[in-house]
């Protein structure tokens, strides 16, 4: 059974974020392709403020990217409380530009009680390439 927050969600597929209660996903304004239980799918345009000095998506733009999506999947369950981040590992493989278009997907892998984990594939758009993968440990917090 789909819960009403992964209804919301879905509501949003297709379009670009614009009225998240984060500033920091607003800036992103990524577009939500895909709306699971526990997995989500954001499309992103790389802009040149999210450069490093090479032209580049910055490394921290592509971390920042990873979290925050990581962290709006655990919103599909449902749950009253919010989770952060305890630990944050990224590998990159391959540069991108801005203009480029990107994709990040999210699973999470393990669900407990207090801790969640979960990882995060960033792909070029047409995925045939992975860019970066990233995972992280959440926890739950008594913040309502």
């Amino acid at each position: 059974m789909e819960t009403k927050e992964a209804e919301m969600l879905r509501r949003y597929m297709g379009r670009q974020v614009q009225d998240s209660p984060s500033p920091f996903m607003n800036w992103l304004k990524p577009v939500i392709l895909k709306v699971e239980e526990g997995s989500l799918a954001f499309q992103y345009t790389v802009r040149p403020e999210m450069t490093n000095p090479f032209g580049t998506l910055h490394g921290g733009v592509t971390a920042a990217i990873i979290d925050d999506a990581m962290g709006a999947t655990l919103i599909t369950y449902g749950e009253d409380v919010f989770h952060v981040t305890v630990n944050l590992s990224v590998d990159y493989f391959a540069a991108t530009r801005a203009g480029d278009v990107i994709i990040a997907e999210t699973s999470v892998q393990k669900r407990g009680r207090q801790i969640v984990n979960i990882h995060c594939d960033v792909w070029n758009e047409d995925k045939t390439k992975l860019l970066a993968k990233g995972y992280s440990n959440l926890i739950k917090t008594p913040i309502k």
